[in-house]
């Protein structure tokens, strides 16, 4: 199977670290392709990066269509434009953030997220009550911008480690799952110095798609997540403009 693994933010570095993780644990015959969004932001940090990262992530999707793929994954812990893809793709679509916080719920009866900026932290906390993990886990901010997962002189490990341990410490963690995609390449290390789970979202989204396609599930076309209704689409939105009628 191919699985299409995009980034929708445009520093093609992170692309390629979301890429080596994916690829680590993909089954054997399973194709990962990875994609950098060619316009939007740098990284996705808060609401507004993430309504302007939502177009180059759609015509991605769009634009590898007649390549095909059998399922698509958004490489940001965000979730960014989610159920806009879902509405308009015909193969699964998974999120990092639902992906990592199912997959904890396996594991831990509580789990803390540990992601980058406290914009970022409101988010996903919103997020996870969403997913109905409201109960069982907390989300922390380490005060790091995403781009610094980029530079290992940045102390951003160090950062991060430190609101690790204060999750096991004050919130009972019974484990962690990283809330952002720069952080996919640490999980074994810190799973390793910590000895709890440790969860990176790209990882538990390439095995939950491949679950799905092996089981020849998909997205319900029936609702919410009908293909969306012709209709035109003016100035730079004109190239979105759905073509077929809603399913």
């Amino acid at each position: 199977m191919r699985i299409l693994l995009v980034n929708p933010n445009t520093t093609a570095s992170m692309t390629e670290k979301a890429a080596i993780a994916a690829r680590a644990v993909a089954a054997a015959g399973t194709e990962i392709v990875p994609v950098t969004s060619r316009m939007g932001p740098a990284s996705i940090e808060g609401h507004y990066d993430g309504a302007l990262a939502i177009p180059g992530l759609l015509a991605e999707l769009k634009d590898r269509q007649p390549e095909g793929y059998d399922a698509a994954i958004i490489a940001c812990f965000d979730d960014t434009g989610l159920e806009a893809a879902r509405t308009f793709c015909d193969v699964p679509v998974l999120g990092l953030c639902e992906a990592a916080v199912a997959t904890a719920g396996f594991l831990a009866q509580r789990f803390t997220v540990v992601t980058t900026l406290e914009r970022s932290r409101v988010l996903i906390d919103n997020l996870v009550r969403r997913y109905g993990m409201g109960g069982r886990a907390k989300v922390r901010a380490s005060d790091i911008p995403v781009l610094e997962l980029e530079n290992a002189a940045s102390g951003a490990i160090a950062k991060l480690r430190a609101e690790i341990e204060r999750a096991l410490e004050e919130d009972g963690a019974e484990a962690i799952v990283l809330g952002c995609a720069g952080m996919t390449d640490l999980a074994r290390m810190l799973q390793t110095i910590y000895g709890v789970p440790v969860v990176d979202g790209v990882s538990a989204a390439v095995k939950q798609a491949e679950a799905l396609v092996s089981l020849g599930l998909s997205t319900s076309k029936r609702g919410s997540y009908a293909a969306p209704l012709p209709k035109p689409f003016i100035g730079a939105m004109s190239g979105f403009a759905p073509m077929r009628a809603a399913g």
